[in-house]
């Protein structure tokens, strides 16, 4: 962990990344104060992210804007086929079935706490496991979650902090956060900021 620990020590030193992460995170946290169906599009962009490249969902998801509130099942399936979306299919499915969420989804940022906020979205949420369940509330200002995907498995295992898994079980999940939870510590940050720096560290880019 000392390794790794020294090479984002060494991140944070630089002062354009630093402002960079720090911008971002302040991106994340505006969400507090926009209304549910901007929420609701960003949910829908990570519902897009699973498997796919995130540059080309940013520029998807731009492209298609306020049409994620009104296009029918259909219609989304064409616009993203006209994009060059990879699943156009089943996530127009995901993303309609979303839609009829968003109340619930409005009344559940309200009332829950962070640890049943991501419970529900991961059980409730069709196409959302725990991961995109993460993105999602990383991207909407909560600052608490992990988004463990294969860059930060990759690293993680590089810096020899963990054995690939072969299966991304609840339980595995849980136990590389905690592993996370313990670096962000170390480093004086939080876990949204940790995911940006190791996304950096592993793609040499801070995205969304």
């Amino acid at each position: 962990m000392i390794s790794l620990l020294k090479t984002i020590e060494d991140l944070k030193k630089k002062s354009q990344i630093k402002s960079t992460i720090k911008e971002k995170i302040s991106e994340f946290e505006s969400f507090k104060n926009k209304k549910i169906n901007e929420i609701f599009k960003e949910l829908c962009f990570c519902i897009m992210t699973a498997n796919c490249a995130a540059e080309k969902c940013i520029q998807i998801h731009g492209e298609i804007g306020n049409d994620f509130l009104t296009l029918n099942e259909i219609q989304l399936i064409k616009k993203f086929k006209e994009l060059g979306y990879r699943f156009p299919n089943v996530r127009a499915k995901y993303i309609l079935k979303a839609r009829e969420k968003i109340s619930d989804l409005q009344r559940v940022l309200n009332n829950y706490n962070n640890h049943d906020l991501r419970i529900w979205i991961s059980e409730s949420i069709l196409g959302l496991g725990f991961k995109e369940a993460s993105h999602f509330l990383r991207n909407i200002g909560y600052k608490e979650y992990a988004i463990i995907d294969f860059h930060i498995v990759d690293i993680l295992k590089k810096y020899n902090l963990i054995e690939k898994p072969k299966t991304m079980s609840k339980k595995k999940y849980l136990e590389i956060e905690y592993i996370l939870k313990e670096i962000a510590n170390k480093l004086d940050l939080n876990l949204a900021e940790l995911d940006l720096y190791l996304w950096y560290l592993e793609t040499g880019k801070i995205l969304r």
